[in-house]
């Protein structure tokens, strides 16, 4: 018997139909003799349609009540997927975040996990009960309720399994696994067979749906190996484990991220303290910096440019401008960033040339470059976002021919290999005066064949004589 955590999305519940299909999947799994833990996101758009009710009666929300009415979703959710398998009757329970013991911290809507209190939902699991589990959310000192921001039910999930040691975490999705690209924009792509922490951590931190970074960062961290399988079609998904195959694919992915704002700020001192002084501002508001690029100083002056998400680009403006007193500061909200990702650009060279020829074969301004020992991202303009497309097709498609040459060459090798020892296997084993021939195949074996039946026939008559002359 085994414990599993399955996490199933929003469009594995939206409606009853979805509901009765997640239901049989847990039911299956369960009656196969498993411990099952199931932690279920809001269904369908549920979080879109909350957000659009708040911004009808305000333009600012409060953020803790925000989380109020976010938090709803994911019990709508549980409630009814926890009656769906009792009608299967597979007995279920539902958990919201904070009876399954989720404690946060005080950052409202994008809050993070201090602790997690198992012994509620350890004890429903010695009632031979299914745990669902709301996903996404939790409590923090004062009691309120708290959520883990978009995609937190993956963290959820993952911080289930890890704290209960679970042998299985599975992430159920409306895709099949990790593709080289999103295959719902862009054609031609493949499934991975596996991908590392690593990789998957810069594809979701890149822009890449199919998994939180935050809940991949929690796995890389306590060793939780996970499966991305699709809850519509059962064919086997993508292991994300430390270590993937030695020789892999020298490109894993490429993910287009369409939510950023680039913010400049001219003509800041060049003396120390100064990046302190901006990026310790932007940290206390719980502002997430991705790129920063800084030009070479000037007359006692630089340039500082930095990413963020544009949800908080308007409040990185604030800060700097009411706290910093920077007044020189610009934001560009029409960019997307474009990135490749895979490990085995750490032992390649020209990985950066071919995709930046790839964008110029396509009349596409690089923006700010980042790089990393596996990643490199080019900020563009949002208008030439089907680069992601671009660069998926011209950075991969050599290096496709490329392992599609060597799988070839090795498969020639394997059956040359295969025919020699198939040549000094049946040298061996055919009788002497045979192999020194050169017949037909065919005859060959009914001769072989033949003569060991000779010799065997021979030998048994040698072994009576012997019997009986004692």
């Amino acid at each position: 018997m085994a414990l599993i955590v399955q996490k199933f999305g929003g469009s594995s519940v939206k409606d009853r139909d979805r509901i009765f299909n997640v239901a049989r999947i847990v039911a299956n799994t369960h009656n196969a003799g498993n411990d099952v833990v199931v932690v279920v996101s809001a269904q369908g758009d549920t979080t879109d349609d909350l957000i659009a009710k708040a911004a009808e009666i305000g333009h600012d929300p409060s953020a803790r009540e925000m989380d109020m009415l976010l938090a709803s979703g994911e019990q709508i959710s549980i409630a009814l997927l926890a009656m769906a398998l009792n009608e299967l009757g597979c007995h279920a329970i539902s958990l919201t975040g904070w009876q399954a013991g989720f404690r946060t911290d005080r950052a409202y809507t994008k809050a993070r996990i201090t602790r997690l209190e198992t012994e509620r939902i350890s004890s429903e699991l010695e009632r031979n009960r299914v745990v669902v589990v709301a996903g996404f959310q939790g409590l923090n000192k004062l009691d309120d309720i708290t959520t883990l921001g978009r995609g937190g039910s993956d963290t959820s999930a993952v911080a289930i399994a890890a704290a209960l040691h679970a042998d299985r975490c599975q992430i159920f999705t409306d895709v099949e696994g990790v593709y080289t690209a999103d295959p719902r924009k862009v054609r031609n792509t493949r499934k991975l067979e596996e991908i590392t922490f690593d990789e998957m951590l810069e594809l979701a931190s890149l822009g890449a749906q199919v998994l939180n970074n935050r809940s991949v960062e929690l796995a890389k961290k306590y060793n939780v190996e996970l499966e991305v399988l699709s809850s519509l079609n059962p064919v086997p998904g993508t292991v994300v484990k430390e270590v993937a195959k030695m020789e892999g694919m020298l490109i894993k992915g490429v993910a287009k991220d369409t939510d950023v704002a680039v913010i400049t700020i001219l003509n800041v001192p060049d003396e120390p303290g100064t990046s302190f002084k901006i990026f310790g501002l932007l940290a206390q508001k719980n502002i997430n910096v991705d790129i920063i690029l800084q030009s070479t100083g000037r007359d006692g002056k630089k340039d500082i440019s930095f990413t963020c998400a544009q949800g908080e680009a308007e409040t990185a403006l604030r800060v700097l401008k009411e706290s910093a007193h920077y007044a020189d500061v610009s934001v560009d909200t029409t960019c997307a960033k474009v990135s490749i990702v895979g490990a085995g650009m750490q032992s390649h060279s020209g990985v950066a040339s071919k995709m930046f020829e790839a964008l110029s074969n396509n009349n596409i301004n690089i923006k700010m470059i980042s790089t990393s020992e596996i990643k490199i991202s080019c900020i563009i303009d949002r208008a030439d976002a089907g680069a992601h497309d671009t660069v998926d097709r011209d950075a991969l498609a050599r290096q496709d021919m490329h392992h599609i040459l060597r799988r070839e060459r090795a498969g020639i090798r394997l059956r040359l290999h295969t025919i020699a020892h198939d040549r000094r296997r049946a040298r061996t084993q055919m009788p002497e005066p045979l192999h020194r021939r050169r017949k037909c195949p065919a005859h060959q074996l009914r001769r072989a064949l033949s003569g060991q039946l000779r010799a065997g026939d021979a030998a048994q008559r040698g072994k009576a004589r012997l019997q009986a002359r004692e």
